[in-house]
């Protein structure tokens, strides 16, 4: 009886001091990345996976984790869809040995998948879902490495009809929850400016993703004569729309929204197009100045030839980064402890994207804005 005893309290030491979820069968610590590998936001996606994948492996380098351990990193597709989205997220909860999720490009794409790990307790931080109202959820499993529209919405609001000059602004979204959220985010940190009549917003609608002819919302645009025109949806109808704007005559300067451009955007609508198109964005991976940063980039560059050219992929990667830092902190990979570690003693942690720190709603605190502009060779530059 005494024998047993000692063996029961034994195993309860040991439960204790291990951690307290199960590891990778070959002792590995699993985190997931949920992104769209195919899809209309492939470019996005693919450089995604390539950023999780450097981080992981300089992690590696580095010794691991908890004493020794790798981070392997476990990928799903989900193509960019809402419903492709919840099925990714269910596919990562049903693997036990997955400890949290990076998770994932687009606001209405992650809206569905975080409800599935919220419900599942499984830890997920989003990397490129700027839409304000994923963390007015009261979630505890939720969080972000990247800002939020509003803040983003406030930074045109100050910066933009002062720098053109501009007093009639025209605003187009494409319906989607990041899309519409920014929109609606500008709209509203404008209004102060609108009530004292120091600007108009003469055109503010809506064009439908996937679509390939923009030309009746871009000649109702052309007859409000805007001084400046934001669009805050995706980089694929970007190009397009500005393509076909200058074709019928829009000259006024255009404006992308975080989603709008990258490499990929320059390519679809040609340099001669794309130049001088500008963009309210976090800062781009070659502006960042930390130690992390250039670690990282150079390691990245090796590897694939060139580094990302959108910030989501490096929120990505940090996404990973504080995981692992979290997971290795706490000696635990359950969700429970994980998430409060997160809210509650992650402050300034130093990452690629600077000091990564989170609010009680699970918010990136402190995430800046600048102003970038495609210049004469196709490169995408802080408009000065």
């Amino acid at each position: 009886m005494k024998l047993v005893k000692c063996f029961v309290v034994v195993c309860g030491l040991l439960s204790i001091l291990a951690p307290s979820s199960v590891l990778g069968e070959s002792g590995t610590v699993v985190i997931g990345l949920q992104g769209p590998i195919t899809g209309a936001w492939a470019y996005e996606g693919q450089m995604a996976k390539q950023s999780c994948e450097i981080a992981a492996e300089l992690i590696n380098k580095k010794g691991g984790i908890l004493g020794g351990k790798m981070i392997e990193l476990r990928v799903v597709d989900d193509a960019g869809e809402p419903k492709t989205g919840a099925l990714a997220a269910q596919k990562l909860v049903g693997q036990k040995d997955v400890v949290a999720a990076v998770s994932t490009y687009g606001s209405s794409v992650c809206e569905p998948a975080s409800n599935i790990y919220e419900r599942f307790k499984k830890v997920n931080i989003g990397y490129g879902v700027t839409a304000v109202r994923l963390t007015q959820r009261n979630f505890t499993y939720f969080f972000r490495t990247c800002g939020r529209d509003d803040s983003q919405g406030q930074f045109f609001a100050d910066f933009i009809p002062k720098k053109f000059n501009a007093t009639r602004i025209a605003i187009m979204h494409d319906n989607t929850a990041f899309g519409k959220g920014l929109a609606e985010d500008t709209k509203r940190a404008l209004e102060p400016m609108v009530a004292s009549r120091g600007i108009q917003i003469v055109y503010y609608d809506a064009i439908t993703p996937g679509e390939r002819d923009f030309r009746v919302p871009l000649t109702n645009l052309r007859e409000s004569k805007p001084d400046v025109w934001y669009f805050t949806g995706y980089y694929a109808e970007a190009a397009l729309l500005v393509s076909q704007a200058r074709s019928i005559g829009i000259t006024c300067p255009f404006i992308g929204g975080n989603a709008a451009i990258n490499d990929e955007f320059v390519k679809i609508a040609g340099i001669d197009i794309a130049k001088g198109c500008y963009m309210t964005n976090e800062p781009l991976p070659g502006d960042l100045p930390y130690q992390e940063a250039r670690e990282f980039l150079a390691s990245y560059r090796d590897r694939f030839g060139e580094i990302p050219s959108s910030p989501w992929p490096i929120y990505a990667a940090d996404a990973l980064n504080i995981i692992a830092h979290a997971v290795d902190k706490t000696g635990s990979t359950d969700s429970g402890v994980l998430a409060k570690y997160l809210r509650d003693e992650v402050n300034g942690v130093p990452g690629i994207t600077g000091p990564i720190g989170f609010t009680d709603q699970g918010d990136r605190e402190g995430v800046p804005f600048y102003l970038y502009v495609v210049d004469e060779k196709g490169n995408i530059v802080v408009s000065r």
